[in-house]
């Protein structure tokens, strides 16, 4: 991917849970972000806020798909029931793997988070929002969100909390 680029520091939980709520505001049915970053960088936190804002009702009931590989959530994002696919692909040996859990017919029906991005990339569409998590401290972080295509509008959606010009 070589889209546009933008890096957020935040400094607290606080700032992750609005950066992740801002994201999931602006999110559309076939949208696909792609989550990378080390264990324990806060990509099931991020994706908790992300489906707050996209509206899910109540976000304690998001959690980590390690061992289920997906989870689904519906939100009511702006008057439309929107359906979030969460998926873990820690576990998964390559992309075929994420294809044969039905990846294209969850890109059709809704929202896909990808926790662990970077070992499924091979199946992933051109068209997405990449967020690297870059822990900074035990509570900041350094994101850096890369779009390709269709997905440059959530890159514009998130520019009032960049940390570049």
């Amino acid at each position: 991917m070589n889209g546009p680029t933008l890096t957020i520091e935040v400094d607290d939980a606080a700032g992750t849970d609005r950066l992740g709520r801002r994201l999931g505001a602006a999110l559309r049915r076939g949208d696909v972000v792609a989550l990378v970053g080390p264990l324990g960088a806060g990509k099931t936190t991020l994706v908790r806020s992300i489906a707050a804002g996209a509206g899910v009702p109540d976000p304690r009931v998001v959690n980590s798909p390690t061992f289920v590989l997906v989870n689904e959530y519906r939100a009511d994002n702006a008057g439309e029931t929107l359906r979030i696919y969460h998926a873990d692909s820690y576990r998964l040996r390559h992309g075929g793997d994420l294809e044969a859990l039905g990846f294209d017919e969850m890109c059709a029906l809704g929202v896909v988070l990808v926790e662990w991005a970077d070992r499924v990339e091979e199946v992933l569409p051109p068209d997405r929002l990449t967020v690297r998590i870059e822990p900074l401290g035990p509570t900041s972080r350094r994101f850096r969100l890369e779009a390709s295509g269709a997905a440059g509008r959530l890159l514009h959606a998130l520019k009032a909390i960049a940390t570049d010009p």
